[in-house]
């Protein structure tokens, strides 16, 4: 019985937010997230979602932002990947949670975590569909120059991450 599989792009552009798509196992993840994400950020802005991939194969959902868990549950849709999941953020960053994220059990592992547009790269044949992997931004342009070096430790100095 032949099985072919077909490869799709699925286009994702968190706009003023940033985004983190990753991997989970188990349906409890929608939960744990949900708590990691508001113990790590007293008052958080976020929604994600889960596409659960055994039983009835929702669409899981949460957040503290009712237009970004409705983004997050729509971008999860689109996605209709086995086990992967969305956060979008709003004035937060990943670096101020990925640690947090990485300690859920349940998460397997990140495919992106940016401000990018994404182009998720989807495989699908006749059980499912699941992440390839993303493109995230645009092609490199060159290498970085001594007074790119300066712009770049400045810029994190003037953002607040480093001393």
């Amino acid at each position: 019985m032949e099985n072919t599989l077909q490869i799709k792009t699925v286009k994702i552009d968190p706009g003023e937010y940033q985004i983190i798509l990753g991997q989970a196992h188990f349906i409890k993840t929608v939960e744990d997230i949900h708590e990691t994400l508001v113990n790590t950020i007293p008052g958080i802005k976020f929604g994600m979602a889960f596409c659960e991939s055994s039983g009835p194969c929702l669409i899981r959902h949460s957040g503290t932002d009712p237009a970004l868990r409705k983004t997050a549950a729509d971008y999860a849709l689109q996605l209709s990947c086995g086990h992967c999941f969305i956060i979008i953020l709003k004035d937060a960053y990943p670096i101020n949670v990925l640690v947090r994220l990485k300690e859920v059990p349940e998460v397997v592992g990140f495919f992106a975590a940016t401000a990018n547009p994404l182009s998720v790269i989807v495989a699908e044949n006749k059980e499912g569909r699941g992440i390839l992997g993303v493109i995230d931004g645009m092609k490199s342009k060159g290498i970085e120059t001594d007074s790119d070096i300066k712009q770049r430790q400045e810029f994190l100095r003037n953002i607040g991450y480093k001393m």
